[in-house]
């Protein structure tokens, strides 16, 4: 542990013209008298660490001192492909590593181009959940994530309907959609692929086995037809809709999006005032319900019947309200 915070860092100083103790001990996740101590070791060590004494005073390394420990292992290279997604890499348990990595990267590189990494990251950043949620992270998920890392095979047991399924599963890959982890996994002996939403996961237990991972899969192209199978099995239902022109443009913000792509690929002929008849693909009559009221005057249900007279009689209702509110 003390190795590696050393060699931290020499990397650190290394990176940067001077650091204070302060600043050092926020990086190293140390106390200062902590950083004082490796500062000496260091030195003791052959590594011309110099103390700048007073207030603008700091650490930093003698003569244009170069270390070689900058070679990345395979994890930290891996890594860095994951470093623009800051929170899930906390979240799989692998901010040690893309620290490690990014560390090494600075200290590479000429000293006109350190500032790099500190301007790209004010310039660019990825939210990944969704609006108006507490992204909660599920508690198996640094489990997965390093047997996916390793290719290495668990016994999961997870949450299904009202009971409970154990599978040997080939974990291949994660997915991070609006805040929710998902995993892309072989079912043992079958061959089959199955996509599990991670927080449904009671245990997961890696076993000492590794599988052969296949050359052919493909995980964003896995995931791309998993979603689009998903969305199309839960659009169940049908209603017939009248649009203005506003509201043709505000379908796709209001409904699923591949419902609104079905709708809108062969509309009806517009009518005198504008408007097209369209049939959407929609989960149930209770969501279109509450899809559709979200743009108003802007749509007419025509059918089915009682979702039709569901919207007259919210109709309706508004008209007495804003009545009464007026008189």
């Amino acid at each position: 542990m003390r190795a590696a915070r050393l060699i931290k860092m020499v990397l650190l100083l290394q990176s940067r013209p001077s650091m204070t103790a302060a600043e050092l001990a926020r990086e190293l996740e140390v106390s200062e008298r902590t950083v004082t101590r490796d500062a000496q070791a260091l030195s003791e060590a052959g590594v011309p660490v110099y103390a700048d004494r007073g207030r603008a005073g700091g650490y930093r390394l003698v003569g244009g001192y170069r270390t070689r420990l900058t070679g990345l292992a395979r994890s930290e290279a891996e890594v860095l492909f994951l470093s623009g997604v800051p929170g899930a890499l906390r979240e799989m348990g692998l901010q040690d590593a893309a620290s490690a990595a990014r560390l090494k990267v600075s200290a590479a590189l000429l000293p006109s181009l350190r500032d790099a990494p500190d301007s790209a990251a004010q310039r660019f950043h990825l939210d990944a959940p969704a609006w108006f949620r507490e992204p909660e992270t599920p508690a198996l998920l640094p489990v997965l994530a390093e047997a996916v890392w390793d290719d290495r095979c668990v016994t999961a047991r997870y949450r299904r309907g009202e009971g409970e399924a154990e599978r040997t599963l080939e974990p291949y890959g994660l997915v991070l959609k609006a805040g929710v982890w998902y995993l892309c996994a072989r079912v043992a002996g079958s061959g089959s692929f199955r996509t599990y939403r991670i927080d449904r996961f009671n245990a997961v237990d890696p076993l000492g086995e590794r599988f052969d991972r296949g050359p052919d899969f493909d995980l964003p192209g896995f995931w791309a037809e998993q979603a689009e199978r998903f969305a199309r099995s839960i659009l169940r239902a049908e209603v017939v809709v009248r649009l203005s022109p506003e509201g043709v443009r505000r379908l796709p913000y209001a409904v699923d999006p591949l419902g609104a792509r079905e709708a809108l690929r062969n509309p009806g002929e517009p009518d005198a005032e504008g408007w097209v008849t369209v049939t959407l693909p929609v989960e149930s009559e209770e969501v279109a319900h509450s899809q559709l009221t979200g743009l108003g005057p802007e749509a007419e249900v025509l059918e089915p019947p009682g979702l039709r007279n569901r919207f007259a009689a919210d109709a309706a209702r508004l008209a007495a309200l804003y009545r009464r509110t007026d008189g």
